[in-house]
């Protein structure tokens, strides 16, 4: 097949585009120049702004389209138009298990309510506007591409390359042992996938001809912090770590958030859509690889600027022990 990949130089689309091209499928890359080239060097590369010209996509033509960087409806829109009539082929949009509206229990499906999406368009990405945005990009999706577009709602996406460093952080941290902060309850769902069991699966979508929506995450619930922490101590820790668990009200009250310690959240929604049921992807191939694996692959990475500090850690658990006591 002949592939479009618009974003395809970082992470998700990086992964997506070297199992296209171990496939022996013919890539073409739109980016912006920054990064990719030296990454890619078997694709075609087509240097542009998404949000400024996309002239350089006139007279091509791919069998399919993979849009991992749509954050915005009129970036749909405006990809649409810029492709001649036709030229896009199949179209695949990377969107988010952030759609959803609170599920009514564990377990929900891809045809489980959408967050309303009626109203005007954001013009900023916010944790407020997030979900509604990739609700109503979905939407533009199907207006501009037609029913047989694909709908890929992934959970939070781990592995290596990962640049957002969310679970690499666990990884980094167990690995250094010792008393370990875990944030939140311990049963607080999560779900996880790798980036390149991803890309294998959503490759193997569209050379299937598949369209419609479907979820990827792992595990199936019920999964929790716990069970994530766990697994990646497994992989990685050394004898003698200990997990002290430490409550939200404690966390929040010390102005702690999800950039500090990534994959935590006290937000009722996000721990809901954290149990999706990820049936429909598995009977489609999904294949996922266990979590201590991907930890395993996790290289060493300077730590994120907003991360808990190793001396924030040991205060707040020495603060935590005292209000314990």
């Amino acid at each position: 097949m002949r592939i479009l990949i618009i974003g395809g130089t970082r992470f998700v689309g990086l992964h997506f585009a070297r199992a296209a091209l171990a496939a022996g499928h013919d890539v073409t890359v739109l980016h912006r120049g920054k990064t990719g080239a030296d990454l890619l060097p078997e694709a075609t590369h087509l240097i542009a702004d998404r949000d400024a010209d996309l002239s350089v996509l006139r007279g091509g033509s791919w069998d399919a389209t993979v849009d991992v960087c749509a954050y915005f409806p009129r970036q749909v829109r405006e990809l649409a138009a810029a492709l001649d009539p036709g030229a896009a082929g199949r179209y695949l949009l990377v969107s988010t298990m952030g759609v959803y509206a609170v599920p009514d229990a564990p377990g929900f499906t891809e045809d489980s309510p959408l967050l309303p999406a009626d109203g005007p368009e954001a013009d900023a990405v916010s944790p407020a506007t997030y979900g509604t945005l990739k609700v109503q990009c979905e939407r533009t999706a199907l207006e501009a591409f037609g029913p047989e577009t694909l709908l890929i709602r992934p959970t939070y996406v781990i592995g290596p390359d990962d640049y957002t460093h969310r679970f690499d952080h666990w990884v980094q941290r167990l690995a250094r042992g010792g008393e370990v902060l875990a944030p939140g309850l311990p049963e607080a769902p999560v779900q996880v996938v790798d980036a390149r069991d991803l890309a294998t699966w959503t490759l193997a979508l569209l050379e299937g001809g598949a369209s419609g929506a479907y979820h990827a995450a792992a595990t199936p619930p019920p999964f929790g912090m716990r069970d994530l922490l766990d697994t990646i101590a497994s992989a990685v820790a050394p004898p003698g770590t200990t997990l002290t668990w430490v409550d939200d009200e404690f966390l929040l009250s010390a102005g702690l958030t999800g950039r500090t310690l990534p994959l935590w959240s006290p937000d009722p929604l996000l721990r809901a859509t954290s149990t999706a049921d990820p049936a429909a992807a598995i009977a489609t191939g999904l294949r996922l690889r266990p979590v201590a694996d991907t930890a395993r692959d996790i290289p060493a990475f300077e730590p994120l600027p907003e991360a808990l500090t190793p001396a924030r850690e040991a205060e707040l658990l020495a603060a935590w022990h005292r209000q314990q006591a």
